[in-house]
Formats: structure tokens, sequence, C-alpha cells
């Protein structure tokens, strides 16, 4: 679920090792952009949060390893916190803009490597039972928050 990679092939040889990531899930810690904020198990659990609570917000995320591509709107993508590995599914977002970048080292230089940033809107909150049971059934082996 984190994503399909893609080898870009050119007249049917490697292109130099170049890889798209395309995925259908967004799975970001607090500190690239999960909105803890809002988003708080303990909290959902006494009083879930709504669709209506986050209607009209637009949220970013940024520091995603790899080059990218998330499905953009209207297609839905699944919104994940990942908490210390473990996988905490919230429902459905839908990416409104995207950025691939080079990843530069401390003195300004290219680290040889990519990351993501962007932003999202939230189409769909899980009710605390439904996130249980997505969480439960969709995280990978290993990864369920539960």
């Amino acid at each position: 679920m984190e994503g399909i990679v893609y080898q870009v092939l050119v007249n049917g040889r490697d292109c130099m090792g170049n890889y798209i990531e395309v995925n259908d899930t967004l799975q970001i810690m607090e500190k690239q952009g999960f909105p803890s904020d809002v988003f708080d198990l303990e909290s959902h659990n006494e009083k879930p949060v709504t669709l209506a609570d986050v209607s009209g917000k637009v949220f970013s995320f940024q520091g995603k390893p790899r080059a990218r591509i998330f499905h953009l709107e209207p297609v839905r993508i699944f919104l994940v916190q990942n908490i210390d590995g473990k996988w905490l599914f919230w429902g459905h977002a839908q990416i409104q803009s995207q950025t691939i970048r080079k990843k530069n080292d401390s003195a300004g230089q290219w680290a040889g490597e990519w990351e993501t940033s962007g932003t999202y809107t939230i189409s769909k909150v899980y009710t605390p039972d439904q996130q249980r049971e997505t969480t439960l059934l969709e995280s990978p082996p290993g990864k369920s928050y539960f």
C-alpha cells in the first residue's frame, strides 16, 4: 500500500536507475505534517472528529523520502499517521499539490536523494470503529498500530 515502484526504461534499457513511486497512501509522521492537533486517538475515541471539523482546510506535508507521485484529486488516497513505525488509518485525503525536489546536505550540496512535499485536503474521516478495522485490514504486515 505504500506505493508501486516503476523502473523507468528507455528503449528497453534501465534509465540510469531512475524510479517513480506511485502512492495511494499518504503515510506521514507529525514532523512531516500529520495534523496531530486535529487527530488525536484518545480524543477521537471520546468525541470523534468529523468531516465538518476539517472541511475547507488545506494541510501540508514535507520530507517524504524519495520521488513519489500521489494519485491526484478527485482520486482519494488513504491518510495514515505513522506513530513510531506503526500505521494508524484516519480516513481519505485528496492531493492538492506536490513537489519533488533534490534533498541537499548541510553544505547545500545535493545529497543524491530526492524528497516529496505537497498539500492535501481531507475528504473522509473514519469513525473509531472504521479506523480500527481499516488499520487492522490495510496495514502492511507488522505495521498496524493495533
